[in-house]
This record gives structure tokens, sequence and C-alpha cells, in this order.
């Protein structure tokens, strides 16, 4: 009934990899959490570009970064509990998503949980997504599990990822969804300007909305589908990124706009409810983004909750170590009112040291 885990999670947005050693136990019939120590490790510019190219590598060459990645990741995890007393019960490991194309039954996470377990010489569970998308679902978000076990008190749970996604319960049913791209964009423009990242958005800030733009980013197909949805990389780069290439405008208006749109779109999520007195949990790299915060509090007049940085920053990596748990338990832990599968399900491989 209790268990020493570590998460890892690794972004759209290549951060680096965020990995958190949390405890969970059983108390009174509820689950609580306790994070006992996290740490992000940035990329190396070669990891970047072997994550960024990986989709176009040959199939011999795939299986290879496959392997390779899970070893850096089980390295990571040995450099993470170099001083450790304590006992780890198991890894659980997300991965970093090369392709997602739920509508074809398409999802990789590459990292094989294999190459992790035999590095750190502990059992792995990896490979959350499959089972999901080959049950017709989206395999896409995976943490609303997590949000209804762990943090239930809140009425929206909201990460500002790569992707924004919003989970919340409706009619006594969990429900989630991807709503937008962030980070993944956010970043891509401020490398133009040879940054990592736009520090609380103001570069962006510092810009004008163009109004064509976006109408055009507001009106794409995307946001008129039903939920279950969820977002990917190819849909970014076909999709997204296109439209901002055929305005000749400066990078700080393209992100000022861009913003924009984030913030409209993460209010009509939260602005579903009459409630005023709401708690919007607020987590992700985007949260310290205070000129995007500032438009999402304006526009949707609700106030953001911030928690401590530890949940901000490794929420997600918390939250599959949370999965795992739940898989090692054999236990549901994916919802298809959140998916669209067919069934709930319990997914995960697992390879036990």
């Amino acid at each position: 009934m209790k268990y020493s885990v570590i998460g890892l999670m690794s972004g759209t947005s290549l951060d680096g990899v965020d990995l958190a050693h949390a405890i969970f136990e059983i108390q009174n019939n509820e689950w609580k959490y306790e994070i006992k120590n996290a740490k992000t490790y940035s990329y190396s510019e070669d990891w970047k570009i072997k994550l960024q190219t990986a989709h176009k590598l040959s199939a011999f060459e795939f299986i290879n970064l496959h392997n390779e990645y899970g070893e850096y990741l089980g390295k990571l995890i040995n450099l993470f509990t170099g001083n450790y007393n304590e006992n780890i019960d198991f890894i659980a490991s997300h991965g970093h998503t090369v392709f997602h194309q739920p509508e074809k039954k398409l999802t990789f996470q590459l990292g094989n949980g294999a190459s992790i377990a035999a590095t750190c010489n502990k059992t792995t569970i990896c490979d959350f997504r499959t089972l999901d998308i080959a049950l017709g679902g989206q395999g896409a978000p995976l943490v609303p599990i997590g949000d209804e076990l762990l943090f239930a008190e809140y009425d929206f749970c909201i990460n500002l990822g790569g992707f924004a996604n919003i989970s919340y319960k409706e009619n006594e049913k969990r429900i989630a969804f991807d709503i937008c791209p962030v980070n993944i964009v956010a970043n891509y423009f401020a490398r133009f300007l040879r940054l990592e990242y736009d520090k609380s958005g103001e570069i962006g800030k510092s810009g004008e909305i163009n109004e064509a733009l976006l109408e055009e980013l507001n009106n794409l197909a995307f946001y008129s589908e039903i939920k279950p949805k969820s977002l990917g990389r190819e849909w970014v780069e076909n999709q997204f990124i296109p439209i901002f290439n055929r305005y000749s405008i400066p990078i700080r208006d393209k992100l000022r706009t861009f913003y924009e749109h984030v913030a409209l779109k993460i209010s009509k999520s939260i602005t579903i409810t009459q409630k005023e007195d709401i708690k919007i949990l607020t987590t992700g790299g985007g949260a310290y983004n205070q000129f995007l915060m500032q438009r999402i509090s304006e526009i949707s007049k609700k106030k953001l909750v911030l928690p401590n940085n530890l949940v901000i920053d490794f929420k997600e990596a918390l939250l599959f170590g949370f999965l795992g748990v739940l898989r090692f338990r054999n236990e549901i832990n994916c919802l298809k009112t959140v998916t669209g599968a067919k069934y709930n399900n319990f997914g995960g491989i697992i390879y036990k040291i």
C-alpha cells in the first residue's frame, strides 16, 4: 500500500527530462503523495538534434536510437539516485513522443523500457499509451486519472507544457483533452532570437496582435472537433506553423498573437461553468509565463491557482509515477471518458528486474 517510485517525463518542448521521486500511499481509502526529490536534466545540443530529427530516421536507425535513449534515461536515473539511501520500488517512464497519430492508431514514445531497466537495474514500467490507442482511444491525455485521485479538490487541472491540456469532472465523469499548443510553439519562435524560451513572456508582451493571423489560428479545424481529442508534433509542423509562415511580421508580433490565441482557447475551456468560485490548478513550464497567465486571467475572469514550484515543474513526472503504481497494482490507469477508448484500461509494459 506504499510505493517509492521515480517518474520520468520528457515533453515536446525539449526542455529536458524531468525526474520525480515520490512516495504514494493509501490513507483512509484515499491516495496521498509526497515528492521526495525532483530534478530536470537539460538536453545537450546533440540530444536535442537527435530527438528533433528522430521521425526522419530509417527503421534501423530509429530502433537503435530507441535503445540508446533508453540507456541515456537509465544513466540519468543512476545519476539522480547516486547519493540515495532509500529503496526505489520501480521506475515509470513516459518516454519522448516522436509520433502521435491516433486516427491511424499510431503513437510512439522513444526510450526502450528494457534498456532503462537493464541500465539502472530496476523494474521499469513504460509504453503507457499504445493499449489505449489500440482500443480506439486518443492515448492522451493520460494524467487525468491522477487529477481524479490526487488533485480532486480542484475544479479544473490545466497543464501548460508543450501543449495545454485540461482535466475536469462533468456529470460525475472525468473529462480531459488537449486544448492547443503552448511551449512547443513559443520556444520555436524564441529560437529565432537565439533564446531557449521567452522568459516571462516579455518578448511577446512587447509585440502587437496581428488580427488576421489571430483569426486564422482561431479558426483551425481542430478547435471545432468534438472531444476527446489530442495534439502532436505532426499537427504543429503541418498545420499550425505554416500559417505563421505566410505573415512577414516580427517575431515579437508572432509571439504576441500566439499568446492571445492560447489565452482565448484556454479561457474558453475554463468558462464552461457558471460557477464563480472555482479552483483552477495550473502547472507546467507555461505557468512561469507571467504575461500569458495574465492574459488567461483577464480574458476568462477566473483566478488561476499556482501550487508550489515542485508541483508546477514536476506534476507530469509525478503523475506518470502514479500511473506506474496503478499499473503495478493492475488497476485502471486510463479512462475511456477521457480518451474515447472502448474500455477503461491499464496500460503499460512492465520490465521486471
